[in-house]
C-alpha cells in the first residue's frame, strides 16, 4: 500500500450502525465516504465524525446510482455493506414487491457495491469487505421470512466471495448482530406495541425474551467488530461470520 490515507466506504452511513461505523473508522484514521439516500442525515453524521468524512448520495438497489457513487468516492480500500431494510409478515401474506425489495436492498445491493471495489482492491493487493448481516443469517424466525431469506443470501454471497480471494490480500467477512439499538429496532418495538397493546417496556422485554444478553446491542459494539475486521491485524480472517448476540448462537 502507498502512504495515502486509506479510504473506507460505508453504505447506509447516515444512522444507526452505519453512523457508528463511520465515526469509528474516522477515529481509526480512515478517510470515510458515507453513502446513503438521506442527505441531511449524512451531513449530520459527517459533522459529528472526528475525522474527514465525505458524503455521497447512493441507492444501492440502482446499478447506475451505485456506479456513479463509487466513481465519486475514488479508490476504496474498505467497503462496509451496511444499508439494509426489514419488514414483517406471515409467509402466506408476504407481498411479492416487498419480497423483491428486501432481496434487492439486503443482498443485491452488497453485490453491486462489491463489484465496484474488487478490481481496485486486486490491483493494489489489499482490501477489506465487511457486510453487516444478522443473526437471521443463521436461523429462521416467524413473520420475517423475507428478511431472513435476504440475510441468508448475503451471508452466502460473502462466503463465496471469500473463496475467490486467497492470495489477493483482500478479505471478506460478515458481522451478524442480534437486536441493535437502531431506528429499525425502534420500529420493531413500535410494531409489537401496536399489535399487542403492550407498553414500550413490555414490548422490549418480549423482543429480548430468551436472549442471554438481555439488552439491546449498542451500535458502537458492532462498529468495534467492523473496525477490527477492517484492520491489518485481521488479515488472516476471511470468510467468517462474527456473531454479536451475547452467545445465543454458537457456530
Amino acid at each position: 500500500m502507498s502512504e495515502r490515507v486509506r479510504r473506507a466506504v460505508v453504505t447506509g452511513g447516515n444512522k444507526g450502525i452505519g453512523r457508528a461505523v463511520v465515526e469509528r473508522l474516522s477515529a481509526e484514521g480512515f478517510h470515510v465516504v458515507a453513502m446513503g439516500r438521506d442527505q441531511e442525515a449524512l451531513a449530520a453524521t459527517a459533522a459529528a465524525a472526528p475525522g474527514p468524512v465525505t458524503t455521497v448520495a447512493c441507492d444501492v438497489t440502482d446499478p447506475a446510482s451505485v456506479t456513479e457513487a463509487f466513481a465519486a468516492a475514488g479508490p476504496v480500500d474498505v467497503l462496509v455493506n451496511n444499508a439494509g431494510i426489514a419488514d414483517s409478515a406471515p409467509v402466506q401474506r408476504i407481498d411479492l414487491a416487498s419480497w423483491d425489495r428486501m432481496l434487492r436492498v439486503n443482498a443485491t445491493g452488497p453485490l453491486l457495491c462489491i463489484q465496484q471495489v474488487l478490481p481496485g482492491m486486486r490491483e493494489r493487493g489489499w482490501g477489506r469487505i465487511v457486510t453487516i448481516a444478522s443473526v437471521a443469517s443463521h436461523q429462521g424466525a416467524p413473520y420475517i421470512a423475507a428478511y431472513v431469506a435476504s440475510k441468508h443470501a448475503v451471508l452466502g454471497l460473502m462466503r463465496s466471495l471469500s473463496a475467490e480471494l486467497p492470495g489477493s490480500g483482500i478479505t471478506a467477512n460478515s458481522v451478524c448482530p442480534g437486536y441493535v439499538r437502531t431506528p429499525m429496532t425502534e420500529r420493531t418495538i413500535a410494531n409489537i406495541m401496536e399489535k399487542t397493546s403492550r407498553s414500550e417496556e413490555e414490548a422490549l422485554a418480549a423482543l429480548l425474551a430468551g436472549t442471554r444478553l438481555g439488552r439491546l446491542i449498542e451500535p458502537e459494539e458492532v462498529a468495534a467488530a467492523v473496525a477490527f475486521l477492517a484492520s491489518d491485524a485481521a488479515g488472516a480472517i476471511n470468510g467468517q461470520s462474527i456473531l454479536i448476540d451475547g452467545g445465543d448462537l454458537q457456530q
